[in-house]
């Protein structure tokens, strides 16, 4: 049986990844690549990494969805519609049955017994952390789904955090509110006399808030993660966590349904954990969703094994080089400047080893980020000054710790010799050229 399990599963691994797409059909073709990134995605999941990554998520959930929902009601007051955040949670919360509404009850509860002036200073800075600590737990979670390692600025952070916290709650409710407002629009309201125009009518409304939370999870993928997502991507990823959602919706009130046994065992506290599980599997579809955007942009991925970017020490010069030369040359003829994208596109590597390389470049103090979204790349010194040498020498020795140095490493005699005969060979060749020569 094992035998025969190896080899249905090496013939269905061999169909997926056998064959070179250009020469396939077109059917053939886009079927090939759903079964490339199913693939993939399973093999992501299998890691374990995304699993983490969302329960830590529903822990930071609980801390912060009252302040956050705080927030919402009281930027909401001034506009009079306060009213309609409690049916969103309430659709949020659905799934859960009938004990969801007395959790969205309590909750709502909570948030209107909230006043900000017996909290004092400390107290609402404490709400403020808990709020601002989710959408750091979720950029970094992002970031990890699009392999970037180098977090938004403390700026950054902060002035983007609070646009999604003051803006987010606004464009929501302002698309509820439009849909309201249209639904009683007279020509609308004439539409749906007419037949079929009628059920048309009434059965696109029906889509409404699948197509919100489609849009919301496409604004996520866009502007959440450290790094330029194309729209075709954050859609596509956007359509899948919509759909998975809604599925795993109905899935859920269906198993909360049949679930008796649960609530006689643990009582009270079932609903508690029916809530943990609801919250996880909503992080952990949004994250799915996430990952498939990052494959869609970024097919190279789609690779029967796992993609290992590391830079040999020889690449690692290379890049280092060519990356300076680049970003000195815009430089030096005012034009626009590189950004970390831009640098990926042009040097056909990328975006992660190359990101580790700027932050390499930057803490070496050659390089320095300006304070644009995305950050631009511009020298940090005179180029004049910046000598070939010295340059690939600092990039050689970037990933030693104080642990582990060169004068720390004890070497035969002959070995220090061919060394140093090494390092007097490249100042040989190199001299006093800087950076300035090149261009």
């Amino acid at each position: 049986m094992s035998g025969f399990l190896a080899k249905s599963r090496e013939a269905v691994v061999g169909f997926i990844w056998d064959g070179d797409l250009r020469s396939m059909s077109t059917p053939r073709r886009q079927v090939t690549r759903v079964l490339r990134l199913s693939y993939v995605m399973l093999r992501e999941f299998s890691t374990g990494e995304l699993n983490l990554r969302a329960m830590s998520m529903v822990y930071t959930t609980l801390l912060s969805v009252v302040p956050l929902l705080a927030f919402s009601f009281a930027l909401l007051k001034g506009f009079g519609v306060t009213n309609q955040l409690e049916p969103v949670l309430y659709r949020f919360l659905e799934p859960l049955g009938p004990k969801g509404t007395e959790v969205a009850g309590y909750i709502i509860g909570f948030v209107a017994n909230i006043k900000i002036g017996v909290l004092g200073s400390l107290g609402l800075g404490l709400l403020i952390y808990t709020v601002l600590s989710l959408l750091q737990k979720m950029e970094a979670s992002f970031n990890y789904a699009w392999r970037v390692e180098q977090p938004r600025g403390f700026g950054q952070r902060f002035s983007n955090y609070l646009s999604v916290i003051l803006v987010g709650p606004l464009l929501v409710f302002s698309a509820l509110g439009l849909t309201a407002t249209v639904s009683s629009n007279r020509l609308v309201q004439w539409l749906i006399g007419i037949e079929p125009f009628g059920t048309l009518v009434l059965e696109t409304a029906r889509f409404i808030p699948y197509l919100l939370v489609v849009a919301a999870f496409t604004f996520f993928y866009m502007f959440v993660p450290n790094t330029r997502v194309k729209l075709r991507a954050a859609v596509v990823g956007g359509l899948v966590a919509g759909f998975l959602w809604q599925s795993t919706g109905w899935a859920f009130a269906a198993f909360i349904a049949t679930s008796s046994k649960y609530a006689a065992i643990y009582s009270s506290f079932a609903i508690l954990l029916m809530l943990l599980i609801w919250l996880y599997i909503n992080w952990l579809v949004l994250l799915l969703g996430a990952q498939i955007a990052f494959f869609i942009q970024h097919p190279q991925y789609l690779t029967r094994t796992p993609v290992r970017l590391t830079l040999s020490n020889r690449l690692k010069e290379r890049l280092a080089l060519a990356l300076m030369y680049l970003v000195a040359d815009h430089h030096h003829r005012h034009a626009p400047a590189w950004n970390a994208d831009g640098l990926a596109a042009r040097l056909d590597v990328p975006v992660a080893p190359l990101q580790r390389l700027i932050t390499a470049l930057i803490t070496l103090g050659y390089l320095t980020e300006t304070n644009m979204e995305p950050p631009n790349l511009v020298p940090a010194r005179d180029i004049s000054t910046v000598g070939i040498a010295d340059l690939l020498d600092d990039v050689r020795a970037a990933d030693e710790s104080r642990f582990l140095q060169e004068d720390r490493l004890p070497a035969p005699a002959p070995v220090d010799e061919v060394v140093e005969r090494i390092d007097q060979s490249r100042a040989a060749v190199l001299k006093s050229l800087t950076l300035r020569d090149l261009l």
